[in-house]
């Protein structure tokens, strides 16, 4: 390997970029100076590059803790193209193979080494680390570690009692995600009390944030796929194992390369599809929340939710896997009562003291709080991880379609009157029957003909009525009550309604657009980054690299991004000193591909 350098060599040499993005560098040289960090940036910003150039530069091996089983072999094939040395060590291994990578860590052949937090708190593993010089410990993922975080994995737990046996052994722990209390977790469980901490913006302002409410979810599912999205990959995430496979047996079944995922398949079959996920150009992902961390596909062009995510921190780090090349991409999601209920459902519920329940509710309220907005909802959701956003961000559908709101008072006055007089044991469709007047067979059994509220509030319509108890719930005035499926109790909030001390706003709902079957999927749209007259070699280079990773097995991008095929198509580089000028474009590269593509560029036989 060429002797090393400087961060900008490495980067330059191996990855093909000029210059570091943001913070990036600051965090390498805490790194190489042998303090402890802790990185807290967005999906797609490049965190990997924080741990892997100091894994290079420092002396001993940088070893790398990891839930992605299912992708440490995509990881480190990546690394190897790029002509930096890496390996794995997980159960897809054979004894053989284990053997050659612990032979390759012995004899000082690797400088980073992908590793589960199951592995490293073996006792025969940590032997192993014994005997090699350790340069540094990058935790990704590190939300993982908190019970607070959306994916709390209890191995996490045990990370601190291995490192503290390697003292003197710099600490990197990455993650995209985490609230203040996240954070905390994180710092606490992991031993950074001292670290340097490098938090970065949230912002991602190349995807459009997006609500919808949901009246035929599945139809505007395919709507929104094939009207906004023909030819392109994303993920589709809903609430459970059966919906996934239901969801995306429909779409399979209306033409789309959809697939479902969850922990409930084998994990053969998980695997195939992530990998045809991450090499298809088209395919959709239909999953739990069990697929997508550390997905590291670059073109994922929408993530749509048909269910409402766990929490804020869910949301944003699930809607963050769409756009990472930075090209524009969407975050859709279908909202409606049902959900509401059944997140409320969840609430009471949950288990724990009263002081996690809090917790767990103001997370559920900020989240149906951002739902339910009539704000830009980019300054909301930066809002809530502690960050302001100065003015309309122009990239969601309240800055594009700003909603109207009205003076709810007495609609919430009689809803809330609605759910007291009925005893706080029903649900929206009982209790706007009642509003409106309809003398239904249920509710002339209970006798609710004859209340107060029996009629009052024919000023709205049912779907009115709906939104009403919708709003209502999403903003704690109602919860649920688990005596009766669906059924609705007043709270704390409610009383200062019902006694008319404090007004309420509601959004008004925009009408909804009658959903009929698609004619068809229409052609990809123009990619606008490319001119009329590159876009026929943009093609071709394109076909070229499909074509390179069909015969190597790799996703695509771990060829060439999109974007490095732009440049070469725009610039038209002749020589391999030129194409290393390419963005994207490092010296192991050149080797592997560089003649081919220079071939195509100057349309001549390879």
């Amino acid at each position: 390997m060429p002797q090393k350098k400087t961060p900008q060599d490495i980067l330059r040499r191996y990855y093909g970029y000029p210059s570091f993005r943001a913070r990036q560098l600051e965090i390498i040289e805490s790194v190489l100076q042998g303090q402890d960090v802790f990185v807290l940036m967005p999906t797609g910003s490049g965190k990997s590059v924080c741990y892997q150039i100091p894994a290079v530069l420092r002396s001993g091996v940088g070893i790398v803790i990891s839930p992605l089983i299912a992708l440490m072999q995509d990881q480190v094939f990546a690394l190897k193209q790029n002509g930096l040395r890496a390996d794995y060590l997980n159960s897809s291994l054979s004894a053989d193979d284990v053997r050659h990578v612990e032979g390759r860590l012995l004899s000082g052949s690797t400088d980073l080494l992908y590793v589960a937090p199951e592995r490293l708190v073996t006792e025969s593993f940590q032997g192993l680390l014994r005997k090699i010089p350790i340069g540094l410990f990058a935790i990704d993922e590190a939300h993982c570690v908190s019970q607070w975080g959306h994916d709390f994995r209890p191995e996490y737990l045990q990370i601190a009692a291995v490192t503290r046996r390697f003292a003197g052994v710099p600490k990197l722990a990455l993650t995209a995600t985490a609230d203040a209390h996240t954070r905390q977790d994180i710092l606490e469980k992991l031993d950074l009390s001292q670290a340097a901490q490098f938090v970065s913006s949230f912002d991602r302002p190349n995807i459009r944030y997006r609500v919808q409410l949901k009246v035929n979810g599945k139809r505007q599912l395919l709507a929104f796929i094939l009207n906004e999205h023909p030819g392109e990959s994303g993920i589709v995430y809903v609430r459970t194992r059966k919906r996934a496979d239901e969801i995306a047996a429909w779409l399979a079944e209306q033409g789309l390369e959809a697939a479902a995922y969850h922990a409930g398949l084998e994990q053969r079959t998980r695997l195939e599809r992530q990998r045809r996920f991450l090499r298809e150009p088209a395919a959709v992902i239909v999953a739990t929340i069990a697929f997508g961390m550390g997905i590291d596909k670059p073109d994922v062009r929408f993530v749509a939710h048909l269910d409402l995510p766990a929490s804020m921190e869910a949301y944003y780090q699930e809607t963050g896997r769409a756009g990472r090349d930075g090209n524009p991409a969407d975050a859709w999601m279908a909202y409606a009562l049902s959900d509401v209920v059944a997140m409320r459902a969840l609430l009471e519920q949950s288990e724990g003291d009263e002081a996690v329940k809090r917790l767990r509710g103001r997370k559920l309220e900020a989240l149906l709080g951002y739902c339910e907005t009539v704000a830009c909802r980019r300054e909301i959701l930066l809002g809530y991880f502690g960050e302001s956003h100065p003015a309309l961000c122009g990239n969601c559908d309240n800055c594009l379609q700003p909603a109207e709101t009205w003076d709810g008072t007495v609609a919430a006055q009689k809803a809330l009157s609605c759910v007291y007089r009925t005893g706080q044991r029903f649900g929206a469709a009982h209790l706007t029957d009642i509003l409106v007047g309809n003398a239904s067979p249920t509710v002339l059994r209970h006798g609710h003909d004859r209340l107060k509220t029996f009629g009052v509030g024919q000023d709205l319509s049912a779907a009115e009525w709906r939104s009403v108890f919708r709003q209502l719930a999403a903003n704690g005035l109602l919860t649920v009550n688990l005596a009766e499926i669906s059924g609705f109790r007043l709270t704390e909030k409610s009383w200062p309604i019902l006694k008319g001390t404090q007004a309420v706003r509601l959004r008004k709902d925009p009408p909804v657009k009658k959903i009929g079957k698609t004619a068809g999927r229409s052609a990809p749209p123009i990619d606008d980054a490319v001119d009329e007259h590159s876009r026929p070699l943009f093609e071709k280079l394109r076909q070229l690299r499909l074509e390179i990773a069909k015969r190597l097995n790799l996703p695509p991008y771990v060829v060439f991004h999109d974007k490095t095929l732009r440049e070469m198509a725009a610039r038209r580089p002749s020589t391999r000193a030129e194409l290393l000028g390419i963005t994207g474009v490092g010296e192991r590269k050149v080797e592997l591909y560089g003649d081919l593509f220079l071939c195509m560029i100057q349309d001549r036989p390879p």
